[in-house]
């Protein structure tokens, strides 16, 4: 029960749901164990006494009793869905925000299967046993105790010998939950690598099939699905096993029941009603005991769903707004960063260490280096996106935990190198950072992108629906749609990871006409592996295995003859070539 317990606070507020649903359920079950009782008077008073009279009085009984039946089993279903249905909107609502809020360090080891999995089938296993399962744990409770109640009003000796398999059929069940718990759990993980994997296929269907992969991801799924049904066949063999033992259990009691109940009326010492009556208590009785692997079944289903909802709420976001952070206002853009080192993870190298450099405001800082050679770890930490693990980030001389998240990262339009889109307008995807952005602003942004003449191209302009991450778009077109949004969101701060990469020189050129514009009175990052696009900066930061090897304008290390010069050496090396006379020739 802990896990469920440690979800007390999603389904606790709607706790009047639950109540109502659980006192229809009492005058359910009290009407259920009522049947019987009129059943037994009808035989023992009406036939075997002959008192016809009371004939009429019984049959209206019997139908207000089961009209009344009728009316409360409806109230307990409904107002048990909606003890549910609350309850798992409540929880999938803040499964969804914790996910926004966790670092990116969770991410990077979370595959997006599992979690996808977990918001779905886990949420749903939840959902159905606090709609079903919880409340019928009770009623089977409810029932049992009224039923033995009147048994034993009937008959001492007889419920006692009826009853007499109870503690065997305990013992079925406690069993059941042992064994049938950790299935349930492997099956949860499975069907999670089965959801990873179809995700990823289908992500990457475009390597996938550039590589003529095919057969090996059909073995690859059929690998995992084969996993996954195993994980099902065990759990089946489980419930195959223990459910026709409890039921044989149950059944012992019946025969217990008739053999010992008749000799007591063959002997006088019970009413024939009395028996019949016993019978059907018994039966009431006896099918949510045989029903108990089920519930048993619901509840280790919602106890492994529980714990693999409560890794991602009890997961540490690290990264949390501190003490009573900046809300409101513009950052001006002065960054320094002070002997700056960076570990992703124990025992791991270190990305970045000892980093020390200043982007005053409105400077223009290019970063180029190998790749890992730390260049988009300093971007990551600009944004709070991880944490250094030495030195200090102050903007505007001020920590960076001096601003609110939201602050921060709204002063800072960055443009990643690989560009994602939302299924949604090209105007909506532009707009995302700031959502009251007018059309005028929003063509401005994509004018200055170089994406305004290719959008006016296309069937509904701005208003073209995108497929999935952008499906219909070439990569440049992709690329321009995001630095269009990066700069409607107006920020202090502009980052431009390699932004540019995937459009032709041409174009390249013209975004960088534009940009110049765009980054004046702002603070830029330029990354890059093209020295054409960060030449033009007031300082260029040369990284190498996480440390500033040289620093300077391009032509200040041009004449350092260092790693700067070698790369630029590299790139245009067969310009050169080119421009040597037997090739103009």
């Amino acid at each position: 029960m802990e896990s469920l317990k440690k979800l007390k606070a999603f389904y606790w507020p709607y706790k009047k749901f639950f109540v109502w649903s659980l006192f229809s359920m009492l005058l359910m079950t009290a009407i259920t164990v009522v049947y019987p009782i009129m059943l037994q008077m009808t035989i023992d008073v009406v036939i075997l006494d002959g008192q016809y009279d009371w004939i009429i009085g019984l049959s209206l009984g019997f139908i207000a009793v089961m009209a009344a039946k009728g009316a409360a089993t409806f109230f307990h279903q409904y107002l048990g869905d909606m003890f549910g249905i609350q309850s798992v909107y409540r929880l999938r609502k803040e499964l969804y925000a914790k996910l926004q809020r966790l670092p990116f360090t969770y991410y990077d080891s979370a595959k997006t299967g599992d979690l996808m999995s977990r918001l779905t089938a886990d949420v749903e296993g939840i959902r159905f046993f606090l709609s079903f399962g919880f409340a019928e744990a009770i009623r089977f409770v409810l029932l049992v105790t009224l039923s033995l109640a009147v048994m034993f009003s009937y008959s001492v000796p007889l419920t006692l010998v009826t009853i007499a398999s109870l503690p065997f059929l305990g013992a079925a069940v406690y069993r059941f939950d042992k064994k049938v718990h950790p299935a349930f759990r492997k099956i949860r993980k499975s069907f999670a690598r089965l959801n990873t994997k179809v995700q990823e296929n289908i992500s990457g269907m475009n390597t996938v099939k550039s590589l003529s992969k095919e057969d090996y991801e059909i073995q690859n799924f059929t690998d995992s699905n084969e996993h996954f049904r195993n994980k099902n066949l065990n759990a089946s063999f489980i419930m195959s096993k223990y459910f026709p033992l409890m039921e044989f259990i149950g059944n012992i009691c019946l025969v217990a029941l008739l053999s010992f109940g008749g000799w007591l009326v063959i002997h006088n010492r019970l009413q024939p009603g009395e028996l019949v009556a016993f019978f059907s208590l018994v039966n009431y009785m006896m099918w949510p005991i045989m029903n108990l692997g089920y519930v048993i079944n619901l509840f280790s289903q919602a106890k492994a769903s529980g714990e693999r909802l409560l890794e991602i709420i009890e997961a540490d976001e690290k990264i949390t707004d501190c003490g009573h952070p900046e809300e409101g206002g513009r950052i001006h853009g002065d960054v320094v960063f002070s002997g700056v080192s960076l570990q992703y993870s124990k025992g791991s190298a270190d990305a970045l260490h000892g980093v020390s450099f200043e982007a005053p405001r409105g400077k223009t800082i290019g970063l180029i280096g190998a790749t890992g050679s730390g260049k988009s770890s300093i971007i990551q930490l600009l944004s709070r996106f991880y944490e250094p693990t030495a030195g200090n980030i102050a903007i505007d001389g001020k920590p960076l935990s001096h601003y609110s998240l939201k602050m921060l990262r709204s002063n800072i339009g960055i443009v990643p190198q690989e560009s994602f889109l939302f299924s949604s307008t090209i105007r909506a995807n532009i707009s995302y950072g700031r959502p009251d952005a007018s059309l005028d602003d929003i063509i401005e942004s994509a004018k200055r992108a170089q994406a305004h003449d290719f959008i006016m191209e296309l069937p509904d302009q701005y208003e073209t629906m995108l497929g999935e991450r952008g499906l219909g778009l070439s990569g440049g077109q992709k690329q321009r749609i995001a630095i269009a949004r990066a700069i409607c969101l107006n920020p202090s701060i502009l980052i431009l990871d390699d932004s540019t990469s995937a459009v032709d020189m041409e174009t390249e050129h013209r975004i960088q006409l534009a940009l110049q514009e765009v980054m004046r009175g702002r603070t830029t990052f330029i990354i890059a592996h093209r020295i054409s696009s960060l030449k033009h900066a007031d300082e260029i930061l040369v990284l190498d295995n996480g440390a500033v090897t040289e620093r300077g304008t391009h032509e200040e290390l041009l004449e350092k003859n260092g790693l700067y010069k070698r790369i630029f050496d590299l790139q245009y090396k067969d310009k050169h070539i080119l421009n040597e006379p037997h090739f103009a020739g």
